[in-house]
């Protein structure tokens, strides 16, 4: 149990898919604006996260390794990861039409988040098992919507903020996802089995 935690917290905060290896920093700079399509984009990336480890480790597990098909791997994520994509906007539209149209063109961009394929590639790489698999992507996406929120909160401040003019918009908001970062960053070797 202690080991699944350590998973979790080192794809959660440690291993920060955005801040520490820097996948899917497109809608991290893109979705951040407001909290409220912060928050939706990041638990529908952790709902896509979760479908797509689930689905490709049984993929990968049970069709292409038993028939040795190894080799169509990355195709097979592929798919899955368009597939899954693509049941999220469905039901999102179906739930919340208000949060499909905040979410725009970075919901259908889900399919193209180097956070997913990151992810179910890192965990083929790994090996984990199909519980280490899950708890890897729960982390990883709670993690991804931990940082989302985060950065909103403080873009939302700096909107109202006294910002001197060179360092308005995309400056700011550049040097603060850095600061944001390095202190992320500072979490490294807290956790001594996190992947």
């Amino acid at each position: 149990m202690a080991h699944l935690l350590f998973l979790f917290f080192g794809a959660a905060i440690v291993n920060n898919f955005v801040l520490v290896r820097f996948l899917g920093l497109c809608p991290f700079l893109g979705v951040s604006n407001k909290i409220s399509a912060a928050l939706g984009m990041g638990l529908a990336t952790t709902f896509v996260l979760l479908i797509t480890s689930a689905s490709c480790f049984g993929i990968n597990y049970f069709v292409l390794e038993k028939y040795n098909l190894d080799s169509l791997d990355l195709i097979m994520d592929i798919v899955i990861i368009a597939i899954s994509v693509q049941l999220v906007e469905i039901v999102i539209r179906y739930l919340s039409i208000d949060l499909y149209n905040a979410l725009g063109i970075y919901l259908p961009l889900i399919t193209t988040n180097c956070v997913v394929l990151g992810l179910v590639l890192l965990q083929n790489s790994l090996s984990y098992t199909f519980v280490e698999a899950i708890v890897f992507a729960l982390g990883a996406g709670v993690g991804f919507t931990l940082v989302l929120v985060l950065f909103s909160a403080i873009r939302e401040r700096l909107a109202i903020a006294d910002v001197p003019e060179p360092f308005k918009n995309t400056a700011i908001a550049l040097i603060t996802a850095g600061l944001l970062s390095l202190s992320f960053m500072g979490f490294a070797g807290f956790t001594g089995s996190a992947a």
